[in-house]
């Protein structure tokens, strides 16, 4: 089953069981998946639609960043529970171990051992890492490498 479909199924069942937030969530993300679709005029793979889930949930991180200099707990916690809903359809997130390896293995393989070749380690590390990190985790990891 594509993760539309998945997607289909749980707005489904969150209607059948009058969850509100989950009902929310999906129907916001479907839209993102369709608004794409239609801009494009293409049917969009699982990735494409992993890559729009990752940006959906990179957007709230920012919005809880904004609420919690204005003290709005309400949306912080609700846009919380949106953030944990969607990394359901996500692949399993790397731990930072994991990350620590991959990145270290790119710096040995390109030897690079400095930081003004960061942009080329971001280049290479990212697509080994698609859909199970974040740039700003990898960021922090190569960040935390080049300084020790």
């Amino acid at each position: 089953m594509s993760l539309k479909d998945t997607l289909m199924q749980d707005l489904k069942t969150a209607m059948k069981e009058k969850d509100k937030l989950r009902k929310d969530t999906i129907t916001m993300v479907r839209a993102a998946i369709k608004q794409k679709e239609v801009d494009e005029r293409v049917e969009l793979s699982d990735e494409e639609v992993q890559s729009i889930l990752q940006k959906q949930i990179k957007e709230r991180r920012a919005s809880i960043e904004e609420f919690k200099k204005g003290g709005r707990d309400d949306l912080i916690e609700k846009t919380e529970g949106e953030i944990k809903i969607l990394e359901v359809y996500l692949p399993e997130q790397l731990s930072d171990e994991e990350l620590t390896e991959i990145v270290r293995g790119v710096m040995e393989e390109h030897q690079i051992t400095e930081k003004k070749q960061f942009g080329l380690l971001m280049k290479e590390v990212m697509p080994k890492v698609q859909g199970r990190a974040d740039g700003k985790r990898v960021n922090e990891i190569a960040t935390r490498l080049f300084q020790g």
